[in-house]
């Protein structure tokens, strides 16, 4: 049993037309998982609803604890991009336990979204990786600790300690 964990992020981006922004809204990811045809082998908890520039070290902790507690060898988190490096950084102390985190660089509800290769990606990841914290972005997986988001080129990308 795959225990998935979701904490927010641009994968579950809302467009509120009336005030021109976007917030967090209830996650899409039993919805996505459905259309990727995975209905079971799995537990869905709801951690949060934050964009992950508003994470804490206090809701890293509480990631940190959700992932220590859970009897699953076998975790994927569901994250906000731009922090998703430090998250995975924080988690490298759980052992014995396969993590992968995911998230997209457009909201999962918007059309031209890489939110659902992205879960189907993870999701064949967390049952194919040892033991470790990883991030699987856009068909690249990357250890925690050598990774980091380019803004500029909006992708993921090794940092020097993994050459």
């Amino acid at each position: 049993m795959i225990q998935i964990l979701t904490t927010g992020g641009t994968i579950d981006k809302v467009y509120f037309d009336a005030n021109s922004k976007f917030e967090i809204g209830a996650s899409l990811l039993p919805e996505l998982l459905a259309e990727s045809n995975i209905h079971d082998g799995y537990s869905l908890r709801e951690l949060m609803h934050k964009d992950s520039l508003e994470l804490t070290d206090e809701d890293r902790g509480a990631i940190l604890d959700a992932v220590t507690k859970t009897d699953s060898p076998r975790i994927l988190i569901t994250h906000g991009t731009d922090t998703m490096a430090l998250t995975a950084q924080a988690l490298k102390r759980v052992p014995g336990k396969t993590i992968v985190l995911t998230g997209a660089m457009q909201p999962a509800r918007m059309r031209r979204t890489d939110a659902i290769f992205n879960i189907g990606f993870a999701w064949a990841a967390v049952q194919l990786l040892p033991a470790g914290v990883y991030i699987a972005m856009n068909g690249e997986v990357f250890e925690a600790g050598a990774v980091r988001k380019n803004l500029e080129a909006q992708k993921f990308e090794r940092t020097a300690e993994a050459s």
